[in-house]
């Protein structure tokens, strides 16, 4: 893909490989029993790398904010960068972890499927996909 604002990652290592695709079912985000997210519009990210493509990171699902109770999130201060996805803007859950969710809102054009969509963290919250 060519385009305006390319991944510099790709270019210098063209053996890493990231596929985004709809997660097909439903995705539910809870902390300490609470739902935060639920929804059946998750865009589902892999990442591999080398001849053989070996994973280098679990699934990583991201939702859509109308998905999600936004008004638990607070935006931090925190950013992140990716050489394959772009800058990362984080959020905290109000009374709950920090930075425990995060946002490519400019990601680079290879990205562009995960443009403003929302990750949790794990370890931070309860993510189940069916």
């Amino acid at each position: 893909m060519t385009g305006k604002n390319p991944a510099p990652g790709f270019k210098k290592y063209p053996g890493h490989h990231i596929a985004t695709k709809p997660a097909g079912g439903r995705v539910r985000v809870t902390f300490k029993g609470e739902q935060i997210a639920d929804t059946r519009n998750a865009i589902a990210l892999e990442e591999a790398m080398g001849v053989g493509k070996k994973t280098v990171a679990p699934v990583v699902y991201y939702v859509p904010r109308k998905d999600v109770k936004m008004e638990r999130l607070e935006r931090t201060d925190h950013r992140t960068y990716c050489p394959f996805k772009g800058d990362a803007s984080y959020f905290s859950l109000k009374g709950g972890p920090e930075n425990a969710v995060w946002s490519y809102e400019q990601p680079y054009d290879e990205m562009s499927a995960i443009k403003d969509l929302l990750a949790f963290y794990p370890d931070k919250v309860e993510i189940s996909a069916s």
